[in-house]
C-alpha cells in the first residue's frame, strides 16, 4: 500500500528499496514483517550512537516539552553551549553558524570564503580549488563545487568561480591571483572511501597559509568521531580556517554547522537560517557529543574500530577473487571490490540476508556502522556479510 503511495506523490530521486522499517534500536532494526536487519549505514553515517539512543530520546523528549523553536532572533541557550563544546573538543579556536544540512553547511563555508576573498586583497577573489572525484552537496552552489562532472547535468548554469584539481597534488599549480579557498574532504566519501594522504595534506596547508588562501575542510561525514577523533582534521593535524560538519552531529535530528577561525567575518544580515540550531537540535547535538566523547575517553571507541577493521581485513583475506583491498579510517570504511556488477550483487545480496551496507564511487562497498555498535551486533553483521560471499564465491 505505502509503495503505491510513495510511486504516486513523492518526487522519484531516489531508487529505492521498497521496504517499509517500523523500529530500531542500536544497529538493529525491523521492517513491518518483523524480519531484522543489522544497519552497517547507520542512516548514511547519521545515526552515530545507534537508532533510538536512550539519552537522546531522553534530551529530546524533554526539551519538546519545554521549547521547541523560537528562531535566531533570540538567544538559543543549548546553541550557545554547543557551539563552545565543538570549539572544546575540537582545539579549534572558532566560532559557529548552524543550519539544518552539510550541503547548507557547505554554502556558509563557501560564503565565509567569498566575503573574505572580497575584503582581503587588491583585487577580488573569489575563486575556489575542488577535487575532481568530491562530493559537497546538491545545491547549485554545492553541486558546481563537486567535482563530478556526471552531478553537473540539466542544473546549470552554475556559479562561477569553481576549479576543479585531479588530486591534491595538482592543487599548487592551479592556485592564482583570484583564488581564495581550497575545500576538500579528507576522506572522500562519495567518492570511493578515499583518505587523503597525511604528508599531502599538511604539505597543501603550508602553502596556502603562505599564501593567505582560506582552507575549507569538508567533515560533513568525517566528522563527529567517525574517524576515531572529533575531526578528521585533528587526525592530520592540521589547522584549517574553515571545518563543515552534519550528519552524525545530531545523531538523527537535521543540523549542520560551519565553523570558522574568521570570527568576525560576518554581520548581522550576511546569513541566516530560519530552523538552524534551535532547541531541539542543538540539545540533542550537546548529548551525542557527550556520548562520543566519553567512548573515545574510554577507549571504548577505538576498540570497537580496531575489531571492526580487522573483521573486514579478514573478509579480504578469505575472498581475495571478490575484494581487492580495505580502505577509509575509523569507522568510515570500505571494501574495493573486483567490479561495479559484483557490487550490485552483494549489497543486495547482504539486504537479502538481513544487512544494510552502500555503494561509494564505482566498486566500493560502503560501512558506516553506528559509533556505538555493541559486540553482538557487529558479530552478527558479519556473519551474514560472510554468507553472501561464500555464496557469490
Amino acid at each position: 500500500m505505502f509503495e503505491a503511495i510513495d510511486k504516486a506523490f513523492v518526487l522519484p530521486t531516489y531508487g529505492r528499496n521498497y521496504v517499509n522499517f517500523v523500529r530500531a534500536k542500536g544497529a538493529r532494526i525491523y521492517d513491518s514483517e518483523g524480519k531484522e536487519y543489522i544497519d552497517f549505514t547507520s542512516g548514511i553515517g547519521v545515526v552515530s550512537v545507534g537508532h533510538s539512543n536512550d539519552r537522546v530520546n531522553g534530551a529530546i523528549c524533554d526539551q519538546i516539552s519545554r521549547i521547541t523553536h523560537i528562531s535566531n532572533l533570540y538567544l538559543i541557550e543549548p546553541q550557545a553551549k554547543l557551539a563552545k563544546r565543538l570549539a572544546e573538543l575540537s582545539g579549534y579556536d572558532m566560532r559557529t553558524f548552524f543550519a539544518n544540512s552539510g550541503a547548507e553547511a557547505n554554502e556558509g563555508a563557501i560564503k565565509i570564503a567569498r566575503k573574505y576573498g572580497e575584503e582581503n586583497g587588491e583585487i577580488k577573489r573569489y575563486k575556489i580549488i575542488t577535487l575532481k572525484n568530491s562530493f559537497h552537496g546538491r545545491t547549485i552552489s554545492t553541486l558546481k563545487a563537486t567535482g563530478q562532472e556526471k552531478m553537473h547535468n540539466y542544473f546549470g548554469p552554475f556559479p562561477d568561480g569553481f576549479v576543479y584539481a585531479e588530486s591534491i597534488n595538482e592543487i599548487e599549480s592551479l592556485l592564482d591571483e583570484k583564488t581564495v579557498a581550497v575545500m576538500i574532504e579528507l576522506v572522500q566519501g562519495e567518492g570511493g572511501v578515499e583518505p587523503m594522504q597525511k604528508a599531502q595534506v599538511q604539505a597543501l596547508e603550508r602553502v596556502l597559509k603562505a599564501r593567505d588562501i582560506l582552507l575549507i575542510v569538508d567533515e560533513v561525514q568525517t566528522g563527529i568521531y567517525r574517524t576515531g577523533r572529533c575531526f578528521a582534521s585533528n587526525l592530520y593535524e592540521i589547522s584549517p580556517d574553515i571545518i563543515t560538519s552534519a550528519k552524525g552531529l545530531g545523531g538523527g535530528v537535521p543540523i549542520g554547522a560551519v565553523m570558522t577561525r574568521l570570527k568576525d567575518i560576518f554581520s548581522p544580515g550576511d546569513h541566516g537560517s530560519t530552523y538552524g540550531g534551535n532547541y531541539l537540535v542543538t540539545r540533542a547535538s550537546l548529548e551525542v557529543l557527550a556520548i562520543l566523547e566519553g567512548e573515545e575517553q574510554s577507549g571504548a571507541l577505538e576498540k570497537r574500530i580496531n575489531a571492526f577493521q580487522a573483521k573486514l581485513d579478514r573478509l579480504a583475506e578469505d575472498y581475495p577473487q571478490l575484494i581487492q583491498k580495505r580502505v577509509g579510517i575509523g569507522l568510515m570504511l570500505g571494501l574495493r571490490i573486483c567490479d561495479a556488477d559484483m557490487l550490485s550483487r552483494i549489497v543486495d545480496r547482504a539486504f537479502e540476508a538481513g544487512v544494510l551496507v552502500l555503494k561509494a564511487g564505482r566498486n566500493t562497498l560502503r560501512f558506516l556502522p553506528p559509533l556505538t555498535i555493541s559486540d553482538a551486533e557487529m558479530e552478527e553483521g558479519f556473519e551474514k556479510i560472510n554468507r553472501v560471499f561464500v555464496a557469490l564465491s
